[in-house]
């Protein structure tokens, strides 16, 4: 019976590490981000990245419709019939687990983008008082992302497993085919941000040669 209940950990998990994230991003902001210069050149990063999510986001989003779409419509084909009862091509919840995976995905990339772009001068402007201290708002900086990415996981699958499970009495062999979909969509946002992340990045190598 204790068993049934052990997804209760993956709740205290997602809490404790969204928690903790937030904790960080609040010691992060106390820091100065320097003279009028810095901040300046801060500001005009932030602009631009937040000009490239908006962008990115919106293309991302026209592509995770369509895909939604082909997987809604596979998940009302029939296959066959098992017991007595219809058997489709995909389970109905799928398309909305490989959506909240993107979502979730998508979520967690926003707040690092956040996060680096307000962290940047606030390192640099630490450091020139001892590396050490560079060292540590740099660390937290990262942290911030790297337990977003946990906590956000870990209370999608956990929400998913609580509503197939509890919900409507899926067993494991039903939930495993519906929640490889759910990774499938944090990967296929991860795909995008990557390479478009590399291309934004380029294009800032390239200005800076210039």
């Amino acid at each position: 019976m204790l068993i049934e209940y052990c997804f209760l950990v993956g709740f205290i998990g997602a809490v404790v590490a969204l928690a903790f994230a937030f904790i960080q991003r609040s010691k992060v902001m106390k820091h100065s981000e320097g003279n009028d210069k810095m901040v300046k050149i801060a500001q005009a990063i932030r602009d631009g990245a937040n000009a490239y999510l908006k962008h990115q986001y919106i293309t991302v989003a026209k592509v995770f419709a369509v895909v939604f779409v082909i997987l809604l419509i596979m998940s009302f084909i029939k296959t066959g019939e098992k017991d007595g009862n219809a058997v489709y091509m995909l389970s109905r919840f799928t398309p909305f687990a490989f959506l909240t995976g993107g979502i979730f995905s998508m979520l967690a990339g926003f707040i690092g983008m956040k996060i680096a772009t307000a962290s940047n001068a606030r390192t640099a402007w630490a450091a020139k008082e001892s590396l050490n201290k560079g060292l540590r708002v740099a660390f937290a900086s990262g942290s911030v992302m790297g337990f977003t990415v946990v906590g956000l996981g870990l209370l999608d699958v956990t929400m998913w497993f609580c509503i197939l499970h509890f919900g409507f009495g899926m067993d494991e062999t039903q939930l495993g085919t519906v929640m490889v979909m759910n990774g499938m969509g944090a990967s296929f946002m991860a795909l995008f941000a990557r390479v478009g992340g590399g291309i934004y990045t380029k294009a800032a190598d390239v200005g800076a040669d210039l």
